[in-house]
């Protein structure tokens, strides 16, 4: 609980008056002197904004069952949850848009994007697999084809540094962030934070061959789920920024006879 208060910034008195809990009582739970009960412990993680997986974690090392379900995305507990990621990914045909998990793993992606991923037509080597930071990052994946390099994958690792700040006992994140800093051509300046202003969306410029695209692209997540599962996803949808990428796009979904 100190890691997390630590993580947030906030001081024991502050997140005490936030979580509805005395001061003194919170000093007792970060010194091992007490024992939360579950609404005070759900409590103290709501105001401090821990992710589902990690209030799980808490949970469990107060003693008490996980609180949250971590169901299969293909199971039957998701089923609505799919129909939705389904919904929103035709729906947004003929641009490209993909679902990934928490660590940026490939779990989705509606016929535009396939078709896009295509068109880049490298394989992606091994060691990258269907991971979407790894693939923009490694000069045998995506690399090539992305013109403003330098400016996408800046973002992308910041992006990495402030999700790993956001989630402290993550390894698994912090692992990605390990291996994302340790491909080649990644600069060692990158390695901190820059803490600077990340844009709501990221202009992407690809070339590949005689053809270019510029897209930007935004990323939603669900609201308030009650899954692991389904609280970890994302939609990283692409939109056209300029005439010739939204003709092209466009051509690609008549092709296809998606309107």
């Amino acid at each position: 609980m100190r890691a997390w208060r630590s993580a947030r910034g906030l001081s024991q008195e502050h997140l005490a008056g936030r979580a509805g809990v005395s001061t003194r009582h919170l000093s007792f739970i970060e010194t091992g002197r007490a024992r939360p009960g579950r609404e005070v412990l759900l409590a103290l993680a709501g105001a401090l904004e821990v992710p589902l997986r990690d209030q799980n974690q808490l949970l469990l090392a107060a003693g008490l069952a996980p609180g949250f379900t971590s169901a299969a995305l293909d199971g039957d507990e998701l089923v609505m949850v799919r129909r939705a990621l389904d919904h929103a990914l035709g729906h947004h045909e003929p641009y490209p848009a993909v679902v990934c998990d928490r660590l940026w793993n490939l779990v989705r992606l509606n016929r535009a994007a396939t078709r896009l991923f295509g068109v880049i037509g490298t394989a992606l080597p091994s060691e990258v697999g269907a991971n979407l930071v790894l693939a923009v990052l490694h000069p045998a994946a995506w690399k090539p084809a992305i013109v403003n390099w330098d400016e996408v994958a800046a973002d992308l690792i910041e992006r990495l540094h402030r999700e790993c700040a956001a989630a402290p006992s993550d390894r698994e994140l912090a692992e990605l962030r390990a291996r994302a800093l340790a491909v080649p051509g990644v600069p060692a300046r990158w390695r901190s934070s820059r803490l600077a202003p990340i844009a709501p969306f990221a202009a992407v410029h690809l070339r590949f061959g005689a053809l270019e695209l510029r897209l930007f692209t935004m990323v939603t997540t669900l609201g308030t789920p009650l899954d692991v599962t389904a609280e970890e996803l994302r939609i990283e949808s692409y939109f056209p920024a300029d005439d010739v990428t939204e003709q092209v796009l466009r051509g690609w979904g008549a092709a296809r006879g998606v309107e």
